[in-house]
């Protein structure tokens, strides 16, 4: 996503509230690679129990991101500012840091989310908005991912705990987050989530669908992580709002449509919808703009006359998602004009 600056230097303000000046010498030594402290400390010429403290040190602030195995022990790397270093305070995050990061958000973080949007997160579709006749795909299948993974921690929407904390929270669940491998074990070592059953994800997926979240997990094929999102605080969904055209903006298979012969014209879905694509026009039919919808299908399942349908987007227009979440990563970065080195 980057990390724009800005003319108010809001930028700067976050970054001395999150880093003391040596956490930042650290950071900026660090690379997008996982190390361990031995080979970062070679690198800076300092000494390895100093430089392993404060390495540990930064991933239990959330400011490094820090993978344990058996094999490598703890192993540390930079993070983005989202999905990272904002995320990463969910267990103790401020009012004044919200205040900022909403402020940010306004003045410049929303113009990299619509620019890194199409790689960053991906829409699928709420499982029961598809005809049974057709093939999903499984990384466009979200019981699949929950299934191919074997830990699945959930946490809570810091989207939505920050709006809570400002006062303008929208009721909806809060728990709703999932993580996977490595991130979501780290999401466990710092008590920031709890591991659930797959029967339990399950659940929590169907309580989100019906309180009409947007399923979106990691752009690529292995995700490490699954959000379920609001169109009133995500700040993807946020962002996405103020284009003209969010289609050309997201990564998505699908786009709804509606039988109008069969339509009443409830408005339902018009509720349903978190991009305001869908609206009842003057003959009292619903219609659906497909430069705004980004193929959630949370307008179907609450269809009573059930005349709203989500439709397979041409072989022409249908996109397979990045392999790897490194395949994701150099996308991204390509995006936003950088090069990055396997």
């Amino acid at each position: 996503m980057g990390f724009p600056a800005t003319e108010s230097g809001l930028d700067q303000k976050i970054l001395k509230y999150l880093f003391s000046e040596s956490d930042a010498v650290m950071f900026h030594a660090m690379t997008l690679m996982p190390e361990t402290a031995q080979e970062v400390a070679a690198r800076l010429e300092r000494p390895e129990t100093e430089v392993f403290e404060h390495l540990e040190d930064m991933a239990e602030n959330g400011l490094l991101f820090r993978i344990k195995s058996d094999r490598h022990g703890s192993r540390y790397n930079a993070i983005p500012f989202v999905h990272g270093l904002f995320e990463f305070q969910i267990k103790d995050i401020k009012h004044d840091l919200v205040e900022m990061v909403k402020a940010y958000s306004e003045e410049a973080f929303d113009g990299a989310m619509q620019q890194g949007a199409e790689y960053f997160l991906r829409t699928i579709p709420v499982q029961e908005s598809i005809d049974v006749t057709h093939n999903v795909a499984s990384y466009d299948d979200a019981i699949e991912i929950l299934r191919n993974n074997k830990r699945v921690v959930i946490t809570e929407c810091i989207c939505r705990k920050s709006a809570a904390l400002l006062d303008q929270t929208c009721g909806k669940p809060l728990e709703t987050c999932f993580m996977f491998g490595a991130m979501g074990q780290y999401y466990l070592d710092r008590g920031m989530g709890r591991e659930i059953t797959f029967e339990e994800a399950v659940d929590i997926l169907d309580k989100c669908r019906e309180a009409g979240l947007v399923t979106q997990p990691a752009t690529s094929q292995n995700p490490g992580g699954m959000c379920n999102c609001c169109g009133d605080c995500c700040g993807v969904l946020i962002a996405l709002n103020k284009h003209p055209k969010p289609v050309e903006l997201v990564f998505s298979n699908y786009y709804a449509a509606v039988g109008a012969d069969d339509c009443t014209g409830c408005g339902e879905c018009t509720t349903r919808c978190p991009m305001k694509a869908v609206t009842i026009d003057d003959n009292g039919i619903a219609s659906v703009n497909r430069d705004r919808c980004i193929g959630c299908g949370l307008c179907i399942t609450t269809c009573p006359a059930e005349t709203m349908k989500l439709l397979s987007k041409s072989d022409l227009e249908r996109r397979i998602p990045p392999k790897n979440l490194l395949e994701q990563a150099m996308l991204m970065a390509q995006k936003r004009g950088l090069v990055l080195h396997k």
